[in-house]
Order: C-alpha cells, then sequence, then structure tokens
C-alpha cells in the first residue's frame, strides 16, 4: 500500500521521539559546536582536536565525537601509516551545518560587549 502525503513522517523538533531533536541535542552542546567549528577549519587528528577546543576532556571529545560520527556530521579516517593515525573530517551535511553555527559564533563574537553590559547591569541589580 503507497503512503499518502499525509502518512509520511514529519520531523518535528519539538515532538520527543523526533530524530532531528535528538541529532539538534548533539549538534548543541558545548563540546559539539566547538568540536564542528575546529573542524571546519580543517582536518584534525584526535589530540590536535583536543588542544584546538580547550578544556575538553579527552572522554567528552571521543563520546562528542562518536554522536557527531553517528549522526552523519563527522567522518573518522583511519590513516593506515606506521604508526596509525585517526583523522577527523566534516561530512558535507556537517559542513553546512557548522557554516550555520559560525554565523552564531560571528554574531555573539560582535556583540560582546552589549553582552558584558548586560551582565554587569544584571549583576548590579538589587536581588
Amino acid at each position: 500500500m503507497d503512503e499518502g502525503p499525509t502518512d509520511a513522517l514529519v520531523a518535528d523538533v519539538f515532538a520527543r521521539a523526533c530524530t532531528s531533536r535528538s541529532a539538534l541535542e548533539n549538534v548543541s552542546g558545548r563540546w559539539s559546536i566547538l568540536a564542528l567549528l575546529a573542524l571546519a577549519e580543517g582536518d584534525y587528528r584526535f589530540n590536535a582536536l583536543r588542544r584546538r577546543v580547550e578544556g575538553v576532556s579527552e572522554k567528552m571529545l571521543a563520546q562528542t565525537l562518536q554522536a557527531l560520527e553517528r549522526d552523519g556530521l563527522v567522518r573518522r579516517e583511519v590513516v593506515t601509516v606506521i604508526p596509525a593515525r585517526v583523522e577527523y573530517s566534516l561530512t558535507a551535511l556537517g559542513g553546512t551545518i557548522a557554516g550555520r553555527l559560525h554565523g552564531l559564533v560571528e554574531l555573539l563574537e560582535a556583540s560582546v560587549d552589549q553582552i558584558t553590559e548586560a551582565r554587569t547591569a544584571y549583576d548590579e541589580r538589587p536581588r
């Protein structure tokens, strides 16, 4: 039986079981955003990526990369040289998402003065 247009699955990030929601959770984590932005600069070996993303633990970076690889955003390639090494890069989808994140980061970086003023005003408010 053919599926009609109303029978097709509709992505809805607000629906608890929707794949887009779990992918958003994976992408929007602090380490995921930073890893995607770093990989948008080029391919990285694991330890070089860990140095680029200051503050991330080895365990958290490994978990982050696995989740992003599972969602098809990051490619993990074992380079067969002696000693063998692993390189990470973005897939086409990962590059598209990183580009969108880069726009957000540019906006935030350009707004640092406003954010600092707002934080100062908030912190100085009587409680």
